[in-house]
């Protein structure tokens, strides 16, 4: 098996932090639902500004809110307005690769979608792996 990306949320920006919440990250279950990223699922978050990577669980926030709240000890990683990108993954058999189509969106400075694209993994003639991302997905 082979831990793959699913969906990503890249270059989405903070827009809180609580400290004294008990864990995870809030998002928007809009951008979560498009990006096929459930709710208590384990996502990778990497921080942009600092360099900072995390795991941690999602709940879902506000509808519509465009939300991105780091929670517990999560809290201690961001701060309000870093750029983070947020990705779920799958494990699959290497023979399976080419069934994962993963939706990536990315952010305008205000958390709404600027852009949603998508990887495809293919063969070419010969049978080798070819890597594609796609616009729009």
């Amino acid at each position: 098996m082979r831990k793959v990306v699913r969906g990503k949320l890249h270059g989405l920006r903070v827009t809180g932090a609580d400290l004294d919440y008990h864990g995870s990250i809030t998002l928007d279950p809009d951008h979560c639902e498009t990006a096929g990223i459930l709710p208590m699922e384990f996502v990778d978050i990497w921080n942009k500004h600092s360099g900072a990577r995390i795991s941690t669980y999602v709940i879902y926030g506000e509808r519509g809110s465009r939300c991105c709240i780091l929670n517990g000890a999560a809290a201690r990683t961001c701060q309000r307005g870093d750029e983070i990108i947020i990705c779920n993954s799958a494990y699959v058999l290497e023979q399976e690769i080419e069934a994962i189509k993963p939706v990536i969106l990315t952010f305008n400075p205000d958390n709404s979608i600027r852009q949603r694209l998508g990887y495809s993994v293919t063969r070419d003639a010969q049978g080798r792996l070819d890597f594609e991302i796609l616009h729009p997905a």
